[in-house]
């Protein structure tokens, strides 16, 4: 994948997490500090993991454990909405943006694959 790839990227990311932040706060008090406390630090490790595996030379196992975060990311919001800690519309834009992440990861994941 390309530099300009791996930028992109890590902005998609970072920028999910900016509409993030704010959205876990809206959760009921009981669950801010469970379950949305969990939503952010996965987010956040999979940012760390991008940045991480943007600097490695061989960023094929991050890209995977990154993966493995990401998905657990997309229950974890699952989770979210079925409790109705997240409305329909936010829900929605969480998914979209976390399936574009994904499928941008993946891109980067199968190049790193060809070059081991």
């Amino acid at each position: 994948m390309a530099e300009a790839g791996r930028g992109v990227v890590l902005e998609k990311m970072y920028r999910f997490q900016l509409w993030l932040i704010p959205a876990l706060e809206k959760f009921p008090r009981s669950q801010r500090f469970l379950l949305g406390d969990r939503i952010q630090t996965l987010a956040h490790d999979v940012l760390e993991g991008l940045i991480d595996a943007t600097y490695s030379r061989e960023p094929l196992p991050v890209l995977n454990q990154v993966n493995l975060r990401l998905e657990k990311l997309r229950f974890a919001l699952r989770l979210a909405r079925d409790l109705n800690h997240l409305d329909l519309r936010r829900y929605e834009f969480a998914a979209e943006s976390l399936l574009e992440i994904g499928r941008l990861i993946g891109g980067w994941r199968k190049a790193s694959h060809g070059k081991a």
